[in-house]
């Protein structure tokens, strides 16, 4: 099935597509873990909760390697890496660069807008094109819903590790990561994960990949996720086993954490809010609420816009884990690269 039409069908059905939670885990300490097996990371709800405590007990050595004084490290010594982005990124595209970068990996990055896919090429014949030059591992964004999960359904075709770094509407599952694990460094620990804590989506859902792929993250670790948000911009939940909150001050009262999402300009313009004043009055996060709370834990995975979904003192307060989620996401992209290669290299022994 050619990839556009394929992503068509992904953002018609939008978040029911094949959802399924993450499967199920024996809940084991770290030491005990079932090893990191996985070629790719398309999906989050591919991921065990052990995958996940995998890769946060990989991410915390790298947090601490992060803070020292020494820049790189030797373990992708060797590994070559591709960053292709066909969509837009500031955040995603530096933040892995520089996790491959840190761990010496050979790193290449091209845009679409330079390469032979505007000229006309498919999806698949510029994958091919760049593995036969010796690539390991492939982080790809891309505007169609589902192009990862086109490109590794080619059996026996692309071999190398396909990261998904978005993918239209679908999924963002190394955000995901950060953000659960930003989360688990605060309330969690290797034997209870984020069991019991109340953590919330706000925002735009409809449109969200991040959404999409955090829910089962959370789900996986035992935290109680909710959702809220205006009913135009909420998408069937039935599938997902959230809670529903129409008004940001139940939110508050509820969770332990708010992740709160980015309201994209062209939702104005499509008429799924009435207006700016009014999304704000009932869905933005507000001095107040973190006055009135001081210990929730505030997350936005970027980029803000301060005023709309949180006020500005809001996103700048002792409550905020938005800069943490930029300090640890390269930390945990770092992680899964590594894994990744780990992985290939006990398959290909």
């Amino acid at each position: 099935m050619p990839i556009v039409v394929f992503g068509r069908i992904l953002d018609a059905l939008g978040c029911c597509i094949g959802y399924r939670k993450c499967r199920t885990s024996s809940f084991l300490p770290t030491s005990e873990l079932m090893p990191f097996s996985h070629q790719h990371l398309i999906s989050a709800r591919d991921l065990t909760a052990d995958d996940i405590l995998n890769i946060f007990e990989r991410s915390t050595d790298y947090l601490e390697f992060l803070r020292s004084s020494d820049r790189k490290r030797n373990d992708l010594n060797g590994v070559s890496v591709v960053l292709a982005f066909f969509e837009n990124s500031t955040r995603t595209r530096v933040s892995f660069e520089l996790a491959a970068k840190r761990l010496s990996a050979e790193v290449t990055a091209f845009q679409a807008a330079a390469s032979s896919v505007a000229k006309g090429e498919t999806l698949l014949d510029t994958v091919l094109n760049i593995e036969t030059m010796k690539v390991d591992i492939l982080i790809m964004r891309h505007h169609h819903s589902g192009a990862h999960e086109f490109l590794t359904a080619r059996q026996g075709r692309v071999r190398s590790s396909i990261v998904n770094a978005g993918d239209g509407q679908h999924e963002h599952p190394t955000q995901g990561l950060l953000d659960a694990f930003t989360l688990y460094q605060k309330f969690g620990s290797p034997t209870t994960m984020l069991k019991g804590m109340k953590y919330c989506l706000v925002g735009d859902i409809l449109h969200s990949r991040v959404a999409r792929s955090n829910i089962p993250i959370f789900q996986a670790l035992g935290a109680e996720v909710a959702v809220c948000g205006p009913g135009t911009l909420m998408p069937n939940l039935d599938a997902f086993g959230v809670r529903i909150f129409s008004h940001i001050d139940e939110a508050v009262e509820w969770a332990n954490a708010l992740n709160v999402l980015r309201i994209q300009h062209e939702r104005m313009q499509q008429g799924l809010i009435p207006t700016i004043r009014e999304f704000v009055q009932q869905f933005a996060v507000k001095r107040h609420h973190i006055a009135q709370k001081p210990d929730l834990a505030i997350l936005h995975p970027g980029p803000i816009n301060r005023g709309i979904e949180l006020e500005a003192e809001v996103a700048d307060a002792a409550q905020s884990l938005i800069l943490s989620q930029v300090e640890r996401g390269v930390a945990v992209r770092m992680a899964v690269l590594a894994l990744l290669a780990e992985a290939r290299k006990r398959n290909h022994s």
